[in-house]
């Protein structure tokens, strides 16, 4: 067994089953709607389907990070039982909840001494920081101790290819990452930017291409190009999507035919709440190991 748990938040938009399975620990992180605060809690306040029709229907919505509170309270009991902690977190190019688990750190480490709460910028967001936290459970399993899996994360997170696209680009105007003007455009001309997370971590627009057919194949195109191995490669694929399992199956059976050895099928995942917010319904997010960003 090892000496140390493994843990992130309900963004890494996993399965909560899963993430049971796999001893993998979790935080909730927040989101409010109409001024009621919820939890990120893998749907079951509101399934994706809710969440995104009272979003179209006008629904307020704002998203908060994890707070030095919820951290403190999160990992406590795994101190008090002896237990190390490593902990992943959303992308510092996403959220500041990365600086409040480690404020909980430090507090912790001082009540607790000769214990470490190590803390992770995952530099990744929904199933690609779900694919990173996978792979360290892996790690863990095989044996790795926890200043070993900190280090191999530090090392590799950036190997995570993140690419996605939407067809409705209305939240992501709303949230202020596509600019009004630019929105309107790509709304007459059905333009459907495809993104990543970048170097940092943040959402950057690399291509603007017109239907979601053709955003669909150049996303698949780019893999071919930055895989692990190219069309040799042997990884796992995760895509997550709002309300758009149609389009992420596109996707999806493009790469199982493009991508013979990959492990096992694509895992198709919901866009949980807090990054669900700020994209809306519509987009489709692909996640592979590759060429670092």
């Amino acid at each position: 067994m090892p000496s140390y748990v493994l843990s992130c938040c309900s963004t890494v938009d996993l399965p909560q089953a899963m993430l049971d399975e796999r001893d993998i620990k979790y935080v909730y992180f927040n989101y409010e709607l109409d001024g009621v605060q919820l939890k990120d809690d893998f749907g079951r306040t509101n399934s994706p389907a809710q969440l995104y029709a009272k979003m179209v229907a006008g629904a307020d919505a704002k998203t908060s990070q994890v707070s030095v509170g919820d951290y403190v309270q999160h990992f406590t009991p795994y101190l008090e039982q002896g237990l190390d902690i490593v902990h992943v977190t959303l992308s510092t190019g996403i959220s500041g909840t990365y600086n409040s688990a480690i404020a909980a750190s430090d507090e912790l480490e001082a009540l607790y001494p000769g214990r470490r709460v190590y803390i992770v910028d995952s530099l990744a967001a929904s199933a690609g920081y779900g694919l990173l936290v996978d792979k360290l459970a892996d790690l863990r399993d095989e044996g790795m101790g926890a200043a070993e899996l900190v280090a191999w994360a530090e090392e590799h997170k950036r190997e995570l290819n993140h690419w996605f696209f939407s067809s409705d680009l209305s939240f992501f105007i709303r949230g202020g990452r596509i600019s009004k003007a630019a929105g309107l455009v790509g709304g007459v001309l059905k333009i459907c930017p495809v993104m990543d997370v970048d170097h940092d971590g943040a959402l950057a627009v690399r291509e603007k291409i017109r239907t979601k057919a053709r955003a669909a194949k150049r996303v698949v195109d780019i893999m071919r190009r930055r895989a692990a191995g190219a069309t040799d490669y042997t990884g796992k694929v995760y895509i997550s999507q709002s309300e758009c399992l149609d389009d992420a199956h596109m996707v999806g059976d493009a790469i199982e035919a493009a991508f013979p050895h990959m492990d096992g099928h694509v895992l198709y995942t919901n866009v949980g709440a807090t990054i669900g917010v700020h994209t809306g319904p519509g987009t489709v997010a692909l996640f592979y190991w590759g060429e670092p960003r």
